[in-house]
C-alpha cells in the first residue's frame, strides 16, 4: 500500500522525501513502513532530493523569475534540508540573478502606463515579491527606466540605487520579528 501511494504520488511529479512521507502519514501509514519503503526509494534513486532541488531551482528560476531567497523558501516549504537546498542555489549566481531580474523589468516596462516614481516602484516591488534583494531590484529598475525615454531617463539619473538598498536593508532588519 505505502509503495503504491508512494507511486502514484511520483507519476505526478517528482517529490520531495518529505512530501511522500506527509502523504503516507496523511493516509495513516505508520512511521515504520513509511520509513521502510523511502529508504528503499532513496537508495534505487526513485527519491533523490538533491536532484529535485537542482531541477526545481532551474525550473522555477528560468520559468517564473524568482530569485534564491523566494527560491530558498520554496524548498523549505517542500522539506528539502537547508544544505541541499543551499547547494542547488549556488548554481545560480549574482550576475544570473541580475539578468534575470533586468528581463523581468524589460518585459513588464513595455506595458507598465504611470508617472516613472510609480512605474518604479511597481517594479521594485514585483521583484520585491519574486525574492529578490532590493539592491538588485532597485538597480534593474533604475538602469530599465534609464534606456526607456528622456522623461523616465531624467527620474532614473535621481535615483541613488545604493542609498535606496541600503535603506531597505534597514527596514527588513528592522521589521523581522525577534524571538
Amino acid at each position: 500500500m505505502a509503495r503504491e501511494i508512494c507511486l502514484r504520488q511520483l507519476a505526478v511529479r517528482p517529490r520531495t522525501r518529505a512530501e511522500l512521507a506527509g502523504a503516507l502519514a496523511k493516509r495513516g501509514i505508520s512511521e515504520q513502513v513509511s520509513a521502510e519503503v523511502l529508504d528503499r526509494y532513496d537508495e534505487v534513486g526513485i527519491i533523490d532530493d538533491a536532484a529535485f532541488a537542482r531541477a526545481w531551482v532551474s525550473s522555477r528560476h528560468s520559468g517564473r523569475g524568482l530569485a534564491r531567497r523566494a527560491l530558498a523558501n520554496e524548498l523549505r516549504r517542500k522539506g528539502v534540508d537547508g544544505e541541499v537546498a543551499t547547494e542547488a542555489l549556488d548554481e545560480l549566481d549574482d550576475e544570473t540573478e541580475a539578468e534575470t531580474a533586468r528581463a523581468l523589468v524589460e518585459r513588464k516596462l513595455r506595458t507598465a502606463r504611470g508617472e516613472p516614481d510609480a512605474v518604479f516602484r511597481r517594479l521594485v516591488g514585483m521583484l520585491a515579491r519574486k525574492g529578490y534583494p532590493p539592491g538588485v531590484a532597485i538597480r534593474a529598475v533604475k538602469d530599465a527606466l534609464a534606456a526607456q525615454s528622456a522623461e523616465a531617463a531624467e527620474f532614473a539619473e535621481q535615483i541613488d540605487a545604493d542609498a535606496l538598498a541600503d535603506a531597505e536593508g534597514d527596514l527588513e532588519r528592522d521589521n523581522r520579528p525577534t524571538d
